[in-house]
């Protein structure tokens, strides 16, 4: 029986932040001197996942709002050191003008891009993940996907901590050698463990490993609070007092940290084209930019022949 092709969700901010990092400037300017190394990056990422993983289609996910104000009403610390003095979120100057950048040569290609006022990427890659259909690989580079990771869809992490040429391609076996828990249960780990690039406190003295025990005993967060309530549980005494310390955090990280399934997005155009959906607009925008060269591997990587048996992946763990 042949192999289905699956559809990649794309963390686009996630993929063009390590673009932009992993690129000097110097490298990649147009002819102005503008730095488009985020976009020639990018478009990369692109072209290698859709030759490597066979893919017909493919959505990018865009962040509409990155600090949603429902999440920040539950956690005021969510994401707060990463405000700007000014507002919004603190992005370097050279890479906010590629960002449109970016969408524009999507367009030009045929890419689908979609975003959905009040939520961040993530929930837009949970509601694809469960409404589209499978085999579903989500790309990106944070680990609170992990918890979309769902064996029976089936749904994959094509975790970029490492790079695209580098995929740890995360199936449930893989989040639990990492963590010592079930991707369904993600989540309540890492709200225990909490997580400092997003304001997440956690509890105090509570790392992965007694996170990880805490999930396994206890099922999730609620079930531990239930058993804070039970004198017959035997909790450490000095861990039963970090948790009620850290009780009304319990209450709220769980809604916080879960990524929304059900933000209400359009039918979308998913199929990826075999040729460009505007090649003079491409072209137009290439020549602009300086971005013959990545644009022609993205090109070439949609002409070729995708479908069939994927090739193979070792499944990474670490």
């Amino acid at each position: 029986m042949a192999h289905r092709p699956p559809i990649l969700l794309i963390d686009s901010a996630s993929l063009y932040f390590r673009a932009y990092f992993g690129i000097p400037e110097s490298a990649a300017r147009a002819e102005d001197g503008t730095p488009v190394n985020a976009v020639r990056g990018f478009l990369d990422m692109l072209a290698t996942l859709i030759r490597v993983r066979g893919a017909d289609r493919m959505i990018c996910a865009l962040d509409y709002d990155w600090r949603p104000a429902w999440r920040v009403d539950l956690l005021p610390s969510y994401k707060a050191h990463r405000v700007a003095p000014q507002g919004g979120e603190i992005v370097p100057d050279t890479l906010s003008p590629q960002v449109p950048m970016i969408l524009e040569v999507l367009t030009a290609v045929g890419i689908t891009a979609v975003g959905a006022t009040g939520y961040e990427a993530d929930d837009v890659l949970g509601t694809l993940s469960v409404t589209q259909p499978g085999p579903v690989e989500v790309v990106s580079g944070d680990r609170d996907l992990f918890q979309l990771v769902d064996d029976a869809r089936p749904v994959r992490l094509l975790y970029v901590g490492r790079g695209v040429a580098k995929l740890d391609d995360c199936d449930d076996a893989a989040v639990r050698a990492r963590y010592g828990v079930p991707a369904d249960r993600y989540a309540d780990f890492a709200a225990l463990r909490g997580d400092p690039s997003d304001g997440l406190p956690g509890v105090a003295g509570v790392g992965d490993k007694t996170a990880a025990r805490l999930i396994e005993r206890y099922g999730s967060i609620a079930g531990i609070l239930a058993a804070l309530d039970d004198s017959d549980s035997s909790f450490a005494p000095g861990l039963r007092a970090k948790l009620v310390a850290a009780r009304d955090y319990l209450g709220v990280a769980p809604t916080v940290v879960r990524v929304a399934l059900d933000v209400p997005l359009p039918e979308l155009p998913t199929a990826l084209p075999s040729a460009p959906a505007d090649p003079d607009r491409l072209l137009e925008l290439a020549q602009r930019w300086n971005l013959a060269g990545s644009a022609r591997r993205l090109v070439d990587a949609l002409a070729a022949p995708r479908g069939g048996e994927k090739p193979s992946t070792p499944l990474q763990a670490g």
